[in-house]
This record gives structure tokens, sequence and C-alpha cells, in this order.
């Protein structure tokens, strides 16, 4: 019980005082309670852990099958928990921090080219009323290079259609404003006037995409009809491909890497430099126009 309670203020602290985004507060709160079980089976009393402790709590994480950036991961929760048990007075200071992080393999991201976006897309039946919502869901997705959960908690106040503008708040609650094509923004208000009105009703709903309930819809609901997408078209992809494939696609097309940074929202230009790696020459095989590379719907229309 004073485990709970104490992962519980872990979690509070994390997103109201740290401001750190859900998910992240999600996973090192979710390493904290593994971590305090690990503990607890061990009876060691959490304000008597030791270095040696830590190193042991990794081990067994390594013996049970974990990957160096689930590791790298629980490091970053640790130090977080840490800092948090120092604050607490629960720990003279934050062991956590002597931990080096796993060296990780540098991965290329997968990227779909155009041809397999629109393949994806054209999957969708739009003659339903929940196919035109999921048209312009997962159009604004690529569109815009939105993370799963930006386009889950995407408000209606902040979708400027005439401007072909969203605002969304990522990592950190930083705010970013992106734009968007035209093929979008039809999507999109079809969507709003046509289907939207229907599944909401008479309630106020502030999120833009709902289900069928007139409910926000959730990652995994997203998550899961994007896996009835790849069954459709047969194309293998996750959600976040197509984040990836934004950002490859604008830098085929020309677009200054610093540019792509801000409409990523990477804290970091180091972080969006890996999708200059990708085989241009793979990617410039039907990209004809410049992003989003549709027939109909570039940002120049």
């Amino acid at each position: 019980m004073a485990d709970d309670w104490l992962s519980a203020q872990f979690y509070t602290d994390l997103v109201a005082v740290e401001r750190l985004a859900e998910l992240s507060a999600q996973t090192y709160e979710t390493t904290a309670r593994q971590f305090m079980q690990w503990c607890d089976d061990r009876q060691r009393d959490v304000r008597d852990i030791t270095a040696q402790d830590l190193l042991g709590f990794f081990v067994w994480r390594k013996q049970n099958g974990c990957d160096a950036l689930t590791i790298a991961k629980d490091i970053a929760g640790l130090r977080a928990f840490g800092s948090f048990l120092v604050r607490q007075g629960l720990w003279r200071e934050n062991l956590a921090k002597e931990l080096d992080k796993p060296s990780q393999p540098r991965t290329l991201p997968k990227v779909l080219s155009v041809e397999q976006v629109d393949a994806l897309l054209a999957a969708i039946d739009v003659s339903k009323p929940l196919g035109i919502r999921d048209r312009a869901l997962f159009e604004l997705i690529y569109s815009c290079g939105l993370r799963i959960s930006e386009a889950a908690h995407l408000l209606v106040e902040n979708v400027h259609l005439h401007e072909r503008i969203i605002t969304v708040y990522g990592k950190g609650d930083k705010e970013r404003m992106i734009p968007f094509g035209v093929a979008a923004r039809d999507r999109l208000a079809a969507y709003l006037d046509e289907v939207r009105p229907l599944l909401v009703g008479r309630r106020a709903v502030a999120e833009v995409f709902v289900n069928y309930r007139g409910e926000p819809m959730s990652r995994k609901g997203i998550w899961k009809r994007f896996q009835e997408l790849e069954a459709l078209s047969g194309v293998s992809a996750k959600v976040h491909t197509l984040r990836h494939s934004f950002a490859t696609h604008l830098l085929a097309g020309g677009a200054d890497l610093r540019s792509v940074q801000e409409l990523l929202g990477h804290a970091d230009l180091a972080t969006t430099t890996i999708y200059t790696h990708v085989d241009n020459r793979q990617l410039r095989e039907g990209h004809r126009e410049y992003f989003p590379g549709h027939a109909k719907g570039g940002w120049n229309e």
C-alpha cells in the first residue's frame, strides 16, 4: 500500500511539477513500481537502497529479457524517481545519476514511399462515416508528422481550416504550429462538417477525433484502427511510420533540416538528422512533387 501511494505521488510530481508528457510519466511510474516490487521481494527498504542494489535491479531486468533500449528507459525513469525521493527526504543523494545508459545500435527508421502512403490511405472506405473520420485522421497524421498522442489530444479549437494550420502540444507540453496541405484540409473539413456532429450529438467534446460513441479516441483506438488498415492495404507499418515518412519525404523534397526539426517538435537537431541517412534513391523513386506528394494536396496548391 505504501508503495502504491509513493508511485502515485511520483506520477503526480512528474506531470504537475516536472511537466512531463503523460506517456513518459506513465513509463517512469511503471519503472518505479517495478523497482519497488523488486526491493520488496528482497526485503529491501527503498530508503536504504545502495548503488549495488540499483545494479542488481538492472541485472535482474537484463536476465528477464529486457533489451538495451528498455534498460535505457528504465535508467531514465529511476533517475527521475531518485530525484523525487531526494526531494521527499527519502534519499540523501540520487544514486541513479551514477548509472550509465547502455549503448544502443543506431537503426534507421522505417519509411514508406509516397505510393505506399497513398495505398494505405486509399484502403479506407470513405463511403462510411467512420471511414471519413479515419481518412481525415491518418491524412492529418501524415501531413503534419504527428505523434499518435498528439492526434488523440488534438482540440477542435486548435484546428484552423482556413489557414491550414493546427496547434499541437508535444513532449514536455511544448507548443508548435504545423501547416497542412489541401488534401488534409478537405478530408478534415468533411469529417468536421458531416460526421463528427453525428457522433458527438449534443455533448460538448473538446477533442477533434471521436469514436463511434462520440467519446475522444484513445491512443489504443487509433492504433487498432491502423492495424486494420495494414491488413486491408497490404502495407506493413505502424502509426509512427507516418511521422517518419513525413520527415523523410520533406527532406527528400528539399526542406531544410532546421525546419523539419521545428515541425516535428524535436528539442535536439541531432534527433532529426537520422532522417538524412535514409537512402535518398529509394525515397526519390516516384517522388515527383514537393511534399506531401499526392497528385492533389500539396502545400503550394
